[in-house]
């Protein structure tokens, strides 16, 4: 495949790869029978799911299919009553609480319970019935009492996850361990490209359906139905509460509030009309207190050990600068998560209550300057990774979709913790498909000398999507070495840095401090890739410093 011009945007490159037929001749999917979707049962054929864990309540998910033409989008079968019960043991023999809701078409038949009166820091399992059929059980744990110690907080962290770049490997290995409190997830849980436009090193490792870009709520829904038909995904949202937000592939590419880079007005409809269908595929679709017009940004709590604030830096958001030399960067009136949302974001950064603030956050906070004295191709690279219109050149922020590109609300954000001078300030952040560990400076300007940091970010990478190894075709760890170490010298709050990896992170928290865990596959393109333990960062509590770890976590 001719590799397309770094200088054009991602979506006028797939439209020429497009054009071309490059990319459109997709690879049938190649694993052991046991790693294709298979369906639990004919009536819960997408699994179940819960999310968002509160003291007292949790909320159940799945999708009823109660007659063979009611499939998803289609807007067909009719409508039914599903009953749901939740236990303290996995036999069902103590059901603490069961009720009975319905649901059809204009819901597309997926099933949202806010399972109330239960107790706080439990476990419990949960199942639904229909037409005579029980789902599939899972496990779930609601949070802690608002004032209670905890001990420890144990959780997944993953994003970027493209089914056409490979298996959801990542996602059975976390349901495997046993150990999780919660699934944090920060975005780009599903992808909007047609077969052959996005895929892994330009094959398609399994291609999307339907067999087009999804732009109509029926597509959302179908294509939100095929990830949902994946048994690891299964098995992990089976496995663990859920706390998720979206980024911009659960609409459309680099999306911002008034439209997005993959969208095309005219040819593909009105943009609050693409984002509308979105949003409410993604209500219906995902274990999240969500419903199409409210607000997706809210806050956990659990006791006194952490809250965890998770942001939509798509919906409200300014347009993103044409490039990073664009004078608009500097407006002071820019604004990435909106005014109430940022009021928000920087209430729950003071909350007094509670030791960790944890911030879920879909792009980058850490400001990063492009480095001096890389190789041309690795600049183009990186360029593509990011969707910049044009090279980069030193100096200059090196993604203009993160908030690099709104430097007066960053500004805003880390003024606030230094001036007050909060402490144990944590942001979790998906998006950039690499793993990155940084301190978070008071001012960026004198950093290098001071040292002066008021929080920290901990980046996952991707569970599949293309990362820079893939994008410049070389082997994992080899020409992206220098690039990484080129990153680390330019922005020397850049800790720990990883360009190549597809995988998953846990992060553990205690008083004494937080330490995340990157752990990597060996293939994201065979199902029965082992995930290999990385690198761990520690983070002592009070310190706003990132340190290597000894080990592991245990």
């Amino acid at each position: 495949m001719i590799a397309p011009d770094v200088h054009l945007t991602r979506r006028r490159a797939l439209q020429l790869a497009t054009a071309t037929g490059a990319g459109l001749a997709a690879v049938a999917a190649t694993g052991p029978a046991s790693a294709s979707p298979k369906a639990s049962s004919p009536v819960f054929r997408h699994g179940v799911a819960s999310g968002d864990p509160l003291p007292g309540a949790v909320l159940l998910w799945t999708r009823v299919t109660p007659t063979p033409a009611a499939t998803p989008g289609s807007g067909r079968g009719p409508a039914v009553d599903v009953g749901w019960e939740v236990a303290t043991d996995p036999g069902f023999r103590r059901i603490v609480r069961r009720g009975t809701t319905s649901t059809g078409p204009a819901r597309d038949h997926t099933v949202k319970v806010d399972a109330g009166g239960l107790s706080p820091a439990t476990t419990y399992w949960y199942r639904f019935r229909c037409r005579g059929t029980a789902s599939p059980v899972g496990r779930t744990r609601t949070a802690p009492a608002a004032e209670a110690p905890v001990a420890r907080l144990r959780m997944a962290v993953v994003s970027c996850a493209n089914l056409q770049a490979g298996w959801f490997t990542a996602y059975r290995h976390l349901a495997a361990r046993g150990d999780l409190d919660l699934v944090v997830h920060l975005g780009d849980y599903l992808y909007e490209y047609a077969p052959g436009e996005y895929q892994a090193r330009d094959v398609v490792v399994r291609p999307h359906e339907p067999a087009r870009e999804i732009v109509g709520l029926a597509d959302y829904r179908r294509r939100h139905a095929q990830y949902k038909t994946d048994p690891d995904l299964q098995a992990l949202h089976a496995a663990a509460p859920w706390v998720v937000t979206w980024d911009d592939h659960e609409s459309a590419n680099d999306a911002w509030s008034g439209g997005a880079e993959n969208h095309t007005e005219g040819a593909e409809g009105a943009w609050r009309a693409r984002r509308a269908a979105a949003q409410q595929a993604y209500a219906e679709w995902m274990p999240v207190r969500y419903e199409p017009g409210g607000q997706l940004y809210r806050r956990l709590r659990f006791g006194r050990l952490a809250t965890l604030s998770m942001l939509d830096l798509r919906t409200y958001r300014d347009q993103q600068p044409s490039s990073p030399v664009d004078p608009a960067l500097s407006a002071p009136g820019r604004t990435m998560a909106g005014p109430e949302q940022l009021q928000f974001l920087l209430d729950g950064l003071a909350e007094p209550q509670v030791q960790w603030k944890l911030v879920g956050n879909p792009v980058m906070i850490a400001p990063v300057r492009f480095p001096n004295g890389l190789e041309s191709r690795a600049v183009e690279g990186i360029a593509q990774l990011v969707d910049l219109p044009v090279p980069p050149v030193a100096g200059v922020p090196y993604n203009v979709d993160q908030w690099d590109g709104y430097p007066a609300e960053r500004a805003a954000v880390l003024s606030h913790l230094r001036d007050r001078g909060i402490t144990d300030a944590v942001f979790l952040t998906g998006d950039i498909h690499s793993g990155w560990a940084c301190e978070l400076p008071a001012d960026p300007l004198t950093y290098p000398l001071t040292g002066d940091s008021v929080g920290v970010e901990l980046v996952c990478t991707s569970v599949t999507s293309d990362n820079l190894d893939d994008i410049l075709g070389t082997p994992p760890r080899t020409a992206t070495l220098a690039v990484e170490t080129a990153v680390k010298v330019n922005n020397t709050h850049v800790k720990y840095l990883d360009f190549d990896s597809h995988g998953f992170s846990v992060l553990e928290l205690t008083e004494a401090g937080a330490q995340m865990d990157w752990f990597v596959l060996t293939d994201r393109t065979d199902p029965r890739a082992a995930a290999v333990w990385s690198t761990s960062v520690r983070v002592p509590a009070g310190t706003a410093r990132v340190e290597r770890a000894a080990g592991r976590l245990s």
